[in-house]
Parts: structure tokens; C-alpha cells; sequence
């Protein structure tokens, strides 16, 4: 190098940029600069909740580079295994996607389309949203990827059900006061004399005032809690009108969507990556080394050994000391393979369920300026199922908003359209709620229907009952282990699949460990 020294230093950097985190660690282990077990002075800048003790030397080859693939890379990377992923799309992720413009979205029988969407504009076809206590949360810290808050409740948003569109905070305040004035009425005719003593009355009377906002009689008479039509400022504003009976508030159907973040998964605040979703995929990428990953390669034979696994790609083959197949389970059963018939009906047992989103570029952000939304989603009984209005770039020219995410039927009904088709569908559905403006200043749009996503075809799976297939596939086949969120109780988020590759490569640490 013209007589300038290399230093231990620019090697590592030298082995990091061609082989990724786990080279480096595993030359920093030769070297003698790693932290061991017995280093207890060391202290990582942004220490993971997870970390396989020991190193250990193997080569495994994984299948699949969606999110339980590449966590699987980085995890066991970390612990001085020699990984290599195989992945049949185009490139890693899986169903983490997000769109941009300039991508190119191609689909199985059916038309590729090509995103046209602005400078800054995104489209996050995949998972949209993260719950606090997921570990993904912990992936974006550990790998340096930013966060925002991703607005899942918003009292502005609406809810359209039997024809009807009303805002979120006027379906809720009026099913909580109907039920409310119901409770405590029972409640002063002594209906509840039986199950709670008289003290217990008096402080359940004085919760349903507030629950409800009751008025001195225990009715429900409307509230300031409904909104307005114009809101106070120098007057007193001007409140919309009064609400229904309780029989055209029960007949309205608004009990789904004003409950739907009441559950453990769904409730305020969620997260998203700024930017984008493909943001963890692209920390997790350049942390595993994308020289590791070899794009365009299906997998035609898996084929598990006494001494190791063979597998059989397009491209050739390779041969590992052991397997990690991170591919969707319904995929993986039509590989040919010797793991044995009762893995394969294992395999066969999930269903692939279909699911499709649609993304809509508008010049203007109307639902700021008119609307006065700002984030959240409007839940609906049609077969759009959601709208979703962006949690991020607020007051900026353009914006996108997600114009349906449905699931089976619904989604399946849209899939079989034509992209055109499937936005002139939306565009209709869409106008019910927030007019014509719907439809105007429409800038472009790309959809996504994940059941004709190749070498993905569907959006999760669905257990018929958690039973011993789900047991056995949790286990090795040989050589062979399995990893994604089909293989947990988190099934469709990014955090099933992370902690099933957890547990993958924990088991797989503690067999070479183990191994003489």
C-alpha cells in the first residue's frame, strides 16, 4: 500500500464494509480485542436486551431475507457464525416494503406498476405501525433507527358505519353516555343491590357521571365531548346537532371501530421508523453485510445431512454446517426436501391470508386543511376497511394516505382487480365519507395485494389451532431449524418474527456449544 502501514483499525473497518458486523466481531475476537465474559469492564454505547453468550464458529446458510431472516444474520453475526442468506425477490425485506418513487411493483397474473410518487413521498405496503413493548423497538434502538409517533387513535378521524359518517369523538362520547345513563339508572333503582354494597354504588354513580358526562339526572343529553361545528373562541361556538336515540346509536354498528384500540396490540401510543418501515431492514442489512445476501435465489432442494445441510438454489448450491429457513410455511412445504412427511404436513397446516393496502398521493393535504386531521385512521364498514391519514410531514405541499387496508374477502375482491381498478374502487368508497374532494388532486397511487406478492403470496397465515404442528416446527428437523412470526402468537407483526428468530438461534447456539 505505497509503504503506509495498515493499522488493526482500518483492517477491521476493511473486513466490516466487505463482510458485515459478524466478521468484524469474529476478527476483533482473533485479534483479542473483543469483550469475553471475563471483560466486565466493557459496556456497549446502545447494549441490545439480547446477546448469545459465547462465541461459537459455524456456517449457516438461511433461507429467506425478510425480517426473521436478517435478524437471524445479525444475531447469530454477532456470536462468530459465517451466515449466508438466500433470498428469491429482488431484494431483502420481505414484506417489509416500502414504496418509493421509482420502484417498480410487479405482481403474479396480474400488471407491474410503476411508483410514481414524489421526492420525500413513501408508502409502507407492509407493516405500518409498532406497540411499545414490542422488541422491534428495541431493534430500532439498537440499530440506530429513529422513531416517530404513529397516531393509531385520533378523535378527528371518522367512523362510517351503515351509511353513516360521524367523527371518532361523537360515536365514542355518545355510546359511552347512552351505556353510562343505562348503568347508573339500574344502578338508583337498587338493580345492583346484590352485587356491590351502597358505598360502592356512590363511587360507581359518581365514575358514570364522568364516563358518560351525565347530567344532573343521570341522562345522557348530549355533551361538548361530540365536537362542534365551529369550535369556541371569542363566542361560545357552535355545537353540532343532538345525538340520536339510543336505538339509532346501537343501530349505527359503532361498537368495532370505537373499540379498536382497546387491545394490547393496537392501543396509543404505537411508533414508526422515520422515513419508513424499510428502515429497519436497511440498519439490519448494512449490520449483517449485504454481501451476505444473495437476491434472486430460489431455493429447489433442501436437503439435511449427518455432518451438515445442502441446499439447492437457481444460481448453484451450498452446503452449511447448519439451516435456518425463514420462508413463509406454505412456501417452504412445496420445496422438495428429506425433513420427513410430518414436517412437511406441519407445514401445510397455516393458511396463507390475503390482505392488500393501497397508497394515494394527493398535491394537497385536504384532510389537514379541511378536515382537521392530523394522523390517525377512520374506521369503516365497507370494503376498504380503513383509511389511514400520515403521521408525519404534517403542513408539508403533498402527502399520501393509505386508502384502504383490507383483509380476506375484502382483500381478495380487490386483488383480483386491476390496479386501475382497484383505485377507482377506493376513490368511490373513500368519496362516502370525505366527499368529492376524494377524488380531486390525485397525484398517483400504486396498490398491493400481498396474496400475489411472488415467493410470498399472502400477508400471514392463519393456525387452525396452535397444536403440535406449531410445536413441531418450533423444533429442528436435523440440521434444519425454522424461524418467523407464523412460528409465535405474534403473527403479521415484525416482532413475531424477531422473537422467533431469537429463538431459533438460541437453540441452535446452545446444539454447537454443546456439540464436541
Amino acid at each position: 500500500m505505497d509503504g503506509v502501514a495498515l493499522t488493526r483499525r482500518g483492517l477491521l473497518v476493511g473486513i466490516g464494509a466487505a463482510g458485515g458486523a459478524g466478521a468484524m466481531y469474529a476478527a476483533m475476537g482473533a485479534l483479542g480485542l473483543a469483550p469475553s465474559e471475563q471483560d466486565k469492564g466493557f459496556t456497549a454505547p446502545r447494549t441490545g436486551d439480547f446477546t448469545l453468550r459465547g462465541k461459537a464458529s459455524a456456517k449457516v446458510v438461511i433461507l429467506g431475507a425478510g425480517v426473521a431472516g436478517l435478524t437471524v444474520a445479525y444475531e447469530l453475526g454477532k456470536a462468530g457464525y459465517d451466515c449466508t442468506i438466500l433470498e428469491a425477490r429482488a431484494k431483502a425485506g420481505g414484506r417489509n416494503l416500502t414504496l418509493r418513487g421509482g420502484d417498480r411493483l410487479a405482481e403474479l397474473n396480474g400488471p407491474a406498476q410503476d411508483v410514481k410518487f414524489g421526492e420525500g413521498v413513501y408508502f409502507n405496503a407492509g407493516p405500518g405501525r409498532i406497540a411499545p413493548w414490542m422488541v422491534t423497538l428495541d431493534y430500532c434502538r439498537e440499530l440506530g433507527v429513529p422513531i416517530e409517533t404513529f397516531i393509531n387513535n385520533n378523535a378527528a378521524a371518522y367512523v362510517h358505519t351503515n351509511g353513516q359518517t360521524m367523527r371518532a369523538r361523537t360515536a365514542r362520547a355518545d355510546m359511552y353516555g347512552y351505556v353510562a345513563e343505562l348503568l347508573a339508572k339500574a344502578t338508583n333503582l337498587g338493580a345492583l343491590d346484590k352485587a356491590i354494597t351502597k358505598d360502592d354504588q356512590d363511587r360507581l354513580l359518581e365514575f358514570l357521571r364522568r364516563f358518560g358526562d351525565l347530567g344532573p339526572k343521570l341522562e345522557y343529553e348530549g355533551s361538548d365531548r361530540r365536537g362542534f361545528m365551529k369550535y369556541p373562541a371569542l363566542d361560545t361556538g357552535s355545537p353540532i346537532p343532538a345525538p340520536g336515540t339510543l336505538h339509532q346509536i346501537l343501530a349505527a354498528g359503532t361498537g368495532r371501530a370505537i373499540t379498536n384500540d382497546f387491545g394490547y396490540e393496537q392501543a396509543t401510543p404505537m411508533f414508526q421508523p422515520v422515513g419508513g418501515m424499510d428502515a429497519i431492514v436497511t440498519r439490519l442489512v448494512e449490520a449483517v453485510g449485504a454481501g451476505r445476501i444473495t437476491t434472486g435465489a430460489k431455493v429447489t432442494k433442501i436437503t439435511t445431512l449427518d455432518d451438515g445441510v445442502e441446499v439447492v438454489w437457481t444460481g448453484g448450491s451450498v452446503k452449511a454446517d447448519y439451516c435456518v429457513a425463514a420462508l413463509p410455511p406454505h412456501l417452504l412445504a412445496k420445496i422438495p426436501n428429506n425433513l420427513g412427511a410430518p414436517v412437511t404436513a406441519a407445514l401445510k397446516t397455516p393458511v396463507p391470508a390475503p390482505a392488500g393496502k393501497i397508497g394515494l398521493e394527493y398535491g394537497k393535504r385536504w384532510w389537514e386543511l379541511e378536515d382537521r386531521i392530523y394522523g390517525g385512521v377512520t374506521e369503516t364498514d365497507l370494503d376498504i376497511t380503513h383509511i389511514w391519514y400520515p403521521s408525519h410531514g404534517y403542513h408539508s405541499e403533498r402527502g399520501l394516505l393509505v386508502g384502504y387496508y383490507n383483509t380476506e374477502r375484502d382483500a381478495e375482491l380487490y386483488g383480483a382487480l386491476t390496479p386501475e381498478d382497484r383505485r377507482r374502487r377506493a376513490l368511490t368508497q373513500g368519496k362516502k365519507i370525505h366527499g368529492e374532494k376524494y377524488r380531486q388532486n390525485l397525484l398517483s397511487s400504486t396498490s398491493i395485494a400481498w396474496e400475489r406478492q411472488e415467493h410470498i403470496q399472502g400477508a400471514w397465515v392463519r393456525w387452525p389451532s396452535f397444536d403440535s404442528s406449531f410445536t413441531l416446527l418450533q423444533r429442528p428437523a436435523g440440521r434444519v431449524y425454522f424461524a418467523g412470526d407464523w412460528l409465535t402468537h405474534l403473527i403479521a407483526w415484525q416482532a413475531g418474527a424477531m422473537e422467533s428468530a431469537r429463538g431459533a438461534v438460541t437453540r441452535l447456539h446452545q446444539r454447537v456449544l454443546q456439540s464436541p
